[in-house]
C-alpha cells in the first residue's frame, strides 16, 4: 500500500478516523462535482476529447467518492456474531472497488482513443478554453491529492491513502491532457486522443495496483521483512518487553 503505515505508534480513535473521512471526502465530492461538469461540458464545446476523458475520470472520482462515504459509515458497525474484530475490512472492500472502477474507466478511455487515433480525420480542432480549464483542473486536483493524503496519514487509513492516490491519478491525467491540448493548438491535433490514450494507461495501471493490493489485505497477506522488522523494533522498544517468540 503506497505511503501508509507506522506514520505514528498511537491507536487512532475509531470516531476521530471516521470524522476525518467524512469531512475529507465531501470536501471531494464538491471538488469533482465542479470540475466533472466543467470539464465535460468545456471537451464537448471545445472538441477535446482529451478534456472530455479528464472529465469521465473526475466523474469516476466522483463515484469513489460515495463508495468511500458508505465505506467509511459501515465500518464504524460495532463487532457482532458475525464480525468478533469489527467492521473494518470494509475500508479493504472500499480500495478494492476504487482499483475495479479505475481498471473499468481506463479501458473505456483506451477503446476510445484508439478509434480517434485510426480516424486522424475525425479529430477536430481544439479551442483555447479547453487548455485553461485543464490547467484550472490540474491546480484543483493536485491540492485536493495534497489535503487527503495528510488527513489519510493523519488517521491511517488505507481506504482514505487510496482515495488520495486516485486524485492524484487524476492530476496526473490533466497534466497529460494540458499537453494534448496544447500540440492540437500548435496543428498536431493527434495529440489530443493521444493525451486520452495516455490517461486511460495511466488509470488502468492505478485500477491494477489497487485491486492487487486491496485482494492480498483481504487475504491476510504478511506484512513484509521491512515492516516486520519494524514492528519488532517497537515492541522491544516497549519498557518491560525483554522479548518476541514467533510462532
Amino acid at each position: 500500500m503506497r505511503e501508509t503505515d507506522f506514520l505514528d505508534d498511537n491507536e487512532i480513535n475509531p470516531e476521530l478516523r471516521a470524522e476525518a473521512a467524512k469531512k475529507s471526502t465531501w470536501i471531494s465530492v464538491f471538488v469533482n462535482c465542479i470540475l466533472t461538469i466543467g470539464q465535460v461540458v468545456t471537451g464537448f464545446l471545445s472538441g477535446s476529447q482529451g478534456l472530455i476523458a479528464d472529465g469521465i475520470h473526475s466523474l469516476s472520482d466522483l463515484v469513489a467518492d460515495f463508495v468511500v462515504l458508505v465505506a467509511n459509515h459501515k465500518s464504524q458497525k460495532a463487532p457482532d456474531d458475525d464480525h468478533p474484530y469489527g467492521h473494518y475490512r470494509y475500508e479493504n472492500a472500499a480500495s478494492l472497488v476504487l482499483g475495479v472502477l479505475l481498471l473499468v474507466v481506463g479501458i473505456g478511455m483506451l477503446i476510445s482513443a484508439v478509434h480517434k487515433i485510426q480516424q486522424p480525420d475525425s479529430i477536430a480542432a481544439v479551442h483555447s478554453i479547453a487548455l485553461w480549464v485543464a490547467l484550472v483542473a490540474l491546480t484543483f486536483k493536485e491540492s485536493l491529492f495534497r489535503y487527503m493524503l495528510a488527513v489519510a496519514k493523519k488517521v491511517k487509513s488505507s481506504m482514505l491513502v487510496a482515495n488520495a492516490w486516485h486524485a492524484r491519478s487524476d492530476a496526473a491525467s490533466s497534466l497529460v491532457v494540458a499537453i494534448g491540448i496544447i500540440g492540437n493548438l500548435c496543428g498536431y491535433k493527434i495529440l489530443d486522443p493521444i493525451a486520452a490514450l495516455v490517461v486511460g494507461i495511466m488509470i488502468c495501471k492505478m485500477g491494477v495496483e489497487f485491486t492487487w493490493e486491496s485482494l492480498h489485505d483481504l487475504m491476510d497477506r504478511a506484512a513484509d521483512g521491512e515492516i516486520e522488522k519494524q514492528i519488532k523494533e517497537t515492541i522491544l522498544a516497549t519498557a518491560g518487553i525483554h522479548g518476541i517468540h514467533v510462532y
